[in-house]
């Protein structure tokens, strides 16, 4: 038996999906904020530094005997307010460095008066952010540029853009493990309808072939397209197969009684012993065919009438006394009597007439056709709550030792009654047809010898609608036949 590949789930692919994302986005944030955190401090240290840069070069005076200049001390204490960092600082007239580092190294581009120029150097084993600001000076009836240059380490930037960075990660890791339930919620909510399909599908039963119109979002609704048109096709298909299996049981059955006809004549004018042996034979293997042929018939309505789940209120009580009266002359020929004991009134159950009528007529005619000459069946109608039982009791070969569940299987005959003409189907369908209404089945050996065959089916409720085949036994077929 071919199983169906089984593909990773839909619920963990799209919530390893989700999660990924998130996980994406947690990286993005956590990068995000730390630039940006990184870009924040270090404006606002350039700006602080700049500040502090120009308030020295604005105090640069000119002299008589050269430039002047006086550090102010606020300047060096806003700069050591941004946190414990070394400053350096250089001041240049012209090419002379005039206080200052004279090593501190100089801007790439000369800066200008109206805004300082921002280069980040290594200096001393250190990481350097430095400004550097030009004024013009007039010494000794000259004009002179002044430079101005003022580093700072920053320890302290780094420090804070990485604690802004511990929070980012935190805050990343914290947005990662809230789309875990989330994915997980929104996982189910997407698949909920994809779930609600498949427990409408399952409520169907193993024959019902009707389209698929459960609600669907529309991105399903190719698939219930699809499943719709391969149900049509399949749908067709089984019609046309039980279509064919109908019509070949009755072209057989025509034939097959005509020449039954003509052995049965041949037989009483022949003399000849041998002749009449062979004639017995070839009888037996028409009734066979005629039987085969009947209950291939009886099948195919009954997988039929099942598909179509038309039940409706019948008296199973006038059905069974009408199928009893029917047997009576076929039980006659072998003196056996039939003994019917069912509740004074209508016994209405919930089903279908035809294929309850199949199952009675096969339980009656196996109990005919199994028992000894002179036997008696007792057929009994009992009513409970909300089912009702017919029990069909013979005297019969019993089972001998077979699995009543074996002998459902079609064509599957017990090893007791092969001299009896039989097709092994009587009890598929009476099964299927009970299992269709939503009725048991049940075959088991009688301690007294025997078989006792119980059916239960549930009763009719009061709005069920009545029945559009009126109950009573059907045309005979080749299997009634004595």
């Amino acid at each position: 038996m071919t199983t169906a590949r089984v593909a990773p789930s839909l619920r963990r692919r799209l919530v390893i999906r989700l999660l990924a994302i998130a996980g994406i986005l947690a990286v993005i944030l956590f990068v995000a904020v730390r630039f940006s955190a990184e870009t924040a401090s270090e404006a606002t240290l350039d700006a602080v530094l700049g500040v502090a840069t120009a308030s020295i070069a604005d105090d640069l005076r000119s002299g008589e005997s050269g430039a002047r200049v006086s550090l102010p001390p606020e300047t060096f204490s806003m700069l050591a307010a941004m946190g414990e960092e070394r400053v350096f600082y250089r001041i240049l007239i012209g090419e002379t460095t005039l206080t200052g580092y004279a090593d501190l190294p100089l801007p790439r581009d000369t800066p200008t008066a109206v805004a300082p120029v921002f280069y980040s150097r290594s200096y001393r084993e250190a990481d350097l952010r430095l400004a550097a600001v030009s004024r013009s000076l007039i010494i000794d009836g000259l004009p002179v540029t002044a430079l101005v240059i003022v580093g700072q380490t920053r320890e302290g930037q780094r420090v804070i853009a990485q604690q802004l960075a511990n929070r980012a990660a935190v805050l990343g890791l914290l947005v990662f493990l809230l789309a875990i339930p989330a994915s997980l919620v929104a996982a189910t909510s997407l698949l909920r309808p994809l779930d609600r399909l498949a427990e409408a599908m399952a409520r169907r039963g193993p024959r019902d072939l009707r389209p698929v119109r459960h609600p669907v979002p529309e991105e399903l609704a190719p698939l219930i397209g699809a499943l719709n048109s391969f149900i049509a096709r399949l749908k067709s298909t089984l019609a046309q197969t039980e279509t064919f299996i109908a019509e070949a049981a009755h072209h057989i059955r025509t034939p097959l009684a005509t020449l039954r006809s003509e052995v049965e004549l041949a037989l009483r004018l022949a003399k000849d012993e041998p002749m009449r042996q062979r004639l017995r034979r070839l009888l037996r293997t028409v009734d066979e065919g005629s039987r085969s042929a009947g209950q291939l018939l009886d099948h195919a309505t009954v997988l039929y009438r099942a598909e179509q789940q038309a039940f409706a209120r019948v008296d199973l009580g006038q059905l069974a006394r009408g199928l009893v009266d029917r047997y009576r002359t076929t039980a006659d020929l072998k003196d056996i009597r039939l003994h019917l004991d069912k509740p004074a009134g209508p016994l209405v159950v919930s089903g279908d007439a035809v294929l309850m009528e199949a199952a009675l007529r096969n339980l009656i005619d196996n109990a005919i056709k199994y028992s000894s000459d002179e036997a008696d069946i007792h057929i009994t109608l009992s009513v409970t709550t909300d089912t009702a039982t017919f029990r069909c009791l013979d005297q019969g070969r019993g089972l001998d030792g077979a699995i009543a569940d074996d002998l459902r299987i079609r064509f599957q005959r017990g090893s007791n009654v092969e001299d009896v003409v039989g097709s092994g189907l009587g009890l598929t369908i009476v099964a299927e047809a009970v299992e269709a209404m939503g009725g048991s089945f049940s075959l088991e050996a009688r301690p007294s010898g025997g078989a006792a065959a119980t059916l239960v089916l549930p009763l009719a409720q009061s709005e069920d609608r009545p029945s559009d085949t009126p109950p009573g036994p059907a045309a005979p077929n080749a299997q009634d036949m004595p």
